[in-house]
């Protein structure tokens, strides 16, 4: 998929599931919340925590009736460990295309702040953006108008791209509003994998790549 960028194009993405695979981020959660309950044996309980999970039972009670902690203690730790997770490939590449062409980079992603500034921050991507909205500073969440017309009041431009994955949300404010849509097709490790359910045409975005290496920034 060709962009043409200039100093006139801006560019935002969403960040979960989109710049990288927010399962990876539940993996090193868990990994640290294993390691911080079970230093000597944090593997066995990172294969169980995880086993869990994929089996869609609740891993928080789990492990607060095995190692008498309180849930919401568990959920702290799992919104404020340090994530170790990794962009895509050929999302750098993309960053600086759009850079090199003196377009502008925003993102807009729904969760806590201090939860997604952290992924952003451990992505390496914070110098290449120049505006963040997220739904917990702004007060409202996707589908919500407000997240988007924050970015076009801080970043001047006659034309808009988003690109997301979430067929639910994602794109209904972007496309009511003239922005070129984009969707990142699952990959196969998606928190929101049930896209079929939302292929209506309110939600659908204008194109469909299957990953960052179908973009040519021209």
């Amino acid at each position: 998929m060709d962009i043409k960028v200039d100093n006139n194009t801006v560019v935002v993405f969403d960040l979960d599931d989109t710049l990288y695979n927010e399962l990876d981020y539940l993996k090193s959660a868990y990994k640290s919340i294993a390691q911080l309950l079970e230093p000597d044996e944090w593997r066995l309980l990172y294969s169980k925590m995880f086993s869990l999970y994929r089996s869609k039972i609740n891993v928080f009670e789990y492990a607060a009736n095995t190692y008498n902690i309180e849930v919401k203690l568990l959920i702290e730790m799992y919104r404020n460990h340090k994530p170790n997770i990794q962009l895509f490939d050929g999302v750098l590449d993309v960053l600086e295309a759009i850079k090199s062409k003196n377009g502008k980079i925003g993102i807009i992603t729904d969760g806590r702040s201090k939860t997604q500034r952290a992924k952003i921050e451990s992505l390496g991507i914070l110098n290449y953006i120049d505006k963040i909205i997220i739904s917990d500073e702004i007060g409202f969440e996707k589908p919500c108008f407000a997240n988007f017309q924050a970015i076009e009041k801080s970043l001047t431009g006659t034309i808009y791209y988003y690109i997301s994955d979430n067929l639910k949300k994602d794109f209904i404010a972007p496309n009511s509003m003239g922005w070129k849509s984009v969707a990142l097709i699952d990959n196969g490790k998606n928190i929101h994998f049930e896209t079929h359910k939302d292929m209506t045409l309110q939600k659908l975005p204008h194109e469909f790549v299957i990953d960052f290496k179908d973009f040519n920034i021209i």
